[in-house]
């Protein structure tokens, strides 16, 4: 039944119903999100209410067959449910979300008409997902650890033709998470979630800025599913860590909630920003990529959003209303200009890079339009930034108490290549983030200097 979040016969104690169903009715792709402890139990009720009498064939890698796949067969079986032998990757080395493990599934599929449920967390979730859909047809998600906000999103990150990109793919139909086997999770993978969750901090600052500027208006609905929780399920990362059961339901919830955002707007904005811009120029250039396990998402997200928090308290101490604006446009780069100094930063993504940044380039008269935009609206704007946004101290705390790292060296990044992706990062996205108002308002290299200066935020690196 489309939209049911909580449906009165199944058991154990579910989360905000009311909440989840909300986000369902705008949702494009998932029709019945589960989350409760016991909530295996649901498993052939919901597959019932999404597939009919269609037969399953539950995809899993070793790890998280024993976390529950083995138990969701037994159950399905049980039930009486028709299926496929499940189709397991080896537990070790860890699964990678590559393309290459896409194609031998599809195949696999290909021989039957079953439904794939995907029993694992963020990498077999995102393998699963583009494999249904390159066998055209749906799937269903069984959560295994709160570890990315992936499991209600479309699209799958996958590392193909050399670097990780985000490829189309539909949401899953259906969404369980058991908060008894989200619990048992290895307490790394929920502080994944936890730095993944945390990003939609400067994640909405960002779009506010879009907002007011007139590039991508708010959707106050879809807004308010993400930013309205937000507070709440990243609360508490100390009892997270330590496995509280509310706290990881707070937090599972707060990840389904934002990827059923990114269902009902079409797009990753309310849940992704210049922290995400991080994140993804690491993530394409293989940062962590050959670890045991690999970088995680959340991690590098955890990381960058304490950068981008350090770079907003920088512009929140100026009066960007005071901008020469004459000076900024007439050392506005021509197009020609600005395709010669991406290229130069990246000589790796090359056209990739040149694509996303001239999708957003404007010309020094629509710049000077811009700014004098942002000189009116920069009193209340900077006023609901700071509302929004919390200090990269703070941050800083928080994922340290759920045990992330707060480091670009945590993560296996040196000084120099983590200043510099602050510029860099800018330019393998089209989304408007800060990062555009500070090379906009050409502040962006001025402000940085300040955070790696004697006395400023990164001094210490």
């Amino acid at each position: 039944m489309p939209g049911s979040a909580d449906p009165a016969n199944d058991e154990g104690q579910a989360m905000d119903d009311q909440l989840i169903s909300k986000a369902l009715e705008g949702a494009t792709d998932t029709h019945e999100v589960r989350i409760a402890q016991g909530a295996l139990s649901s498993v052939n009720t919901v597959f019932g209410r999404c597939f009919g009498e269609r037969a399953v064939v539950i995809v899993a890698d070793g790890n998280t067959w024993d976390a529950a796949g083995a138990r969701v067969a037994d159950l399905l079986s049980q039930e009486g449910r028709p299926s496929v032998e499940p189709y397991v990757f080896p537990g070790r080395p860890v699964l990678y979300a590559s393309y290459d493990n896409v194609g031998p599934l599809v195949e696999s599929l290909r021989t039957h008409d079953a439904v794939p449920v995907a029993v694992g967390a963020g990498t077999l979730n995102d393998i699963v997902k583009r494999a249904a859909h390159e066998a055209e047809r749906p799937y269903m998600a069984v959560a295994t650890a709160a570890s990315m906000d992936g499991y209600s999103s479309f699209g799958a990150s996958l590392a193909k033709d050399g670097h990780k990109q985000t490829v189309s793919c539909p949401a899953p139909r259906a969404v369980v998470a058991d908060l008894d086997v989200l619990v048992a999770a290895p307490s790394p993978m929920t502080a994944y979630g936890y730095g993944d969750l945390l990003g939609k901090v400067p994640a909405g600052a960002d779009w506010l800025i879009a907002d007011a500027l007139g590039v991508e208006a708010i959707d106050t609905s879809v807004w308010s599913l993400v930013q309205g929780p937000l507070r709440a399920s990243i609360g508490r990362p100390s009892e997270l860590r330590a496995g509280d059961v509310e706290a990881v339901g707070a937090l599972v919830e707060g990840l389904i909630m934002s990827g059923l955002a990114m269902q009902a707007h079409a797009s990753s904005r309310p849940a992704s920003g210049a922290e995400h811009q991080f994140s993804h120029l690491w993530e394409m250039e293989g940062l962590g990529r050959d670890d045991d396990p690999p970088l995680s998402h959340g991690f590098k997200v955890g990381v960058g959003s304490i950068a981008i928090a350090a770079l907003y308290e920088r512009l929140l101490a100026r009066d960007l209303a005071a901008i020469d604006i004459d000076a900024v446009c007439d050392r506005w780069p021509s197009p020609a200009d600005l395709e010669a100094t991406v290229l130069d930063a990246h000589p790796l993504l090359g056209a990739v890079a040149v694509k996303q940044t001239s999708a957003k380039y404007i010309t020094a008269d629509q710049l000077r339009e811009r700014l004098k935009r942002l000189a009116n609206a920069w009193p209340t704007l900077r006023d609901r930034l700071g509302q929004q946004l919390l200090p990269p101290d703070e941050l800083r705390d928080m994922l340290a108490a759920a045990g992330c790292p707060t480091e670009p060296g945590h993560i296996g990044l040196d000084v120099d290549a983590f200043r510099a992706t602050y510029r860099r990062s800018q330019m393998i996205r089209s989304r408007y983030t800060v990062l555009d108002l500070a090379i906009e308002t050409g502040l962006l290299d001025e402000c940085v200097d300040e955070l790696f200066a004697p006395g400023g935020y990164w001094s210490h690196l």
